[in-house]
C-alpha cells in the first residue's frame, strides 16, 4: 500500500502537498479533519495531537510539514531537501522562516484569515500591528537576500523557499504589503510559476475553506 499523505487546505498541509506534488512523490492524498466528530480515534495513533499533515506509512505516522518534506525528497531521491554541502544553509533558512518571515504572516494571516473563517473572536488590533511590524523587518531582510539570487540557496529552487512562502498563498486575505518590498514580490511570483506551488490541490478532493464572512 503506498503511503497516504493525509492533508487540508490550511498553510502547513498546503505546503506538505506543494512539496509532494512537485516531486512527483509515490503517495496517495487523501482529506482529512481529525478534530471533526468520530475522527479523532481514527488519527491519533498517527498524531496524538490531531494536526494535519501526517504521512501515513508502513502503520506509523510522520507529522510536521518538514520531516514529511525531507521524507518526500528521500522517497524520489531529490535534493529538493538538500543532503550535502548546502543542506546547512537551507535548514538555516528553514529556521530563519520559522521564527521570522513566515512566523510574522501567520501571525497577520491568523487574525484577519484563520480567526474570521472560524468565528475564533475578534481581530486583535495590537497583534496585527505588531505582526504587521515583523513582517516588514523580516521582509526587508529578505528582500535584500533575493535582490542577489532568484532563490534561496544560491544553487536554485530549495525547500527553504517552500517554507519561506508558507503563507504567501492566502494573501488575498493577509493582505501582506508585498509590493514594498519587490524582491520578495518577484520571488513569489516566480514560486506561482510553479503549478505545483500555484495549485497544489488541482485533481484531489479537497474541500474548500470557510469563507471569511463579508
Amino acid at each position: 500500500m503506498p503511503p497516504i499523505l493525509h492533508f487540508s487546505r490550511n498553510p502547513n498541509p498546503r505546503l506538505a502537498v506543494a512539496v509532494g506534488r512537485h516531486l512527483a512523490a509515490p503517495v496517495t492524498y487523501a482529506f482529512a479533519a481529525p478534530l471533526a466528530p468520530g475522527q479523532a480515534e481514527k488519527f491519533r495513533p498517527l498524531n496524538p495531537s490531531l494536526r494535519v499533515p501526517i504521512l501515513e506509512e508502513g502503520g506509523a505516522g510522520l507529522f510536521e510539514a518538514d520531516a514529511i518534506a525531507c521524507r518526500l525528497s528521500q522517497m524520489v531521491g531529490s535534493e529538493f531537501w538538500r543532503t550535502g554541502a548546502e543542506l546547512p544553509d537551507m535548514i538555516r533558512w528553514v529556521s530563519w522562516a520559522r521564527s521570522n518571515f513566515a512566523h510574522a504572516c501567520d501571525v497577520v494571516h491568523f487574525e484577519r484569515g484563520t480567526k474570521q473563517r472560524y468565528r475564533l473572536g475578534a481581530l486583535d488590533e495590537a497583534l496585527l500591528a505588531s505582526g504587521l511590524a515583523q513582517f516588514r523587518h523580516s521582509a526587508a531582510i529578505l528582500d535584500a537576500h533575493l535582490a542577489k539570487q532568484d532563490w534561496m540557496l544560491a544553487s536554485g529552487l530549495s525547500y527553504a523557499d517552500f517554507r519561506m512562502a508558507t503563507f504567501l498563498p492566502y494573501n488575498d486575505v493577509a493582505r501582506l504589503p508585498l509590493a514594498d518590498f519587490p524582491a520578495v514580490a518577484a520571488w513569489n511570483e516566480r514560486l506561482l510559476a510553479l503549478p505545483a506551488w500555484a495549485d497544489p490541490f488541482d485533481g484531489l478532493d479537497a474541500p474548500a475553506l470557510p469563507p471569511i464572512p463579508g
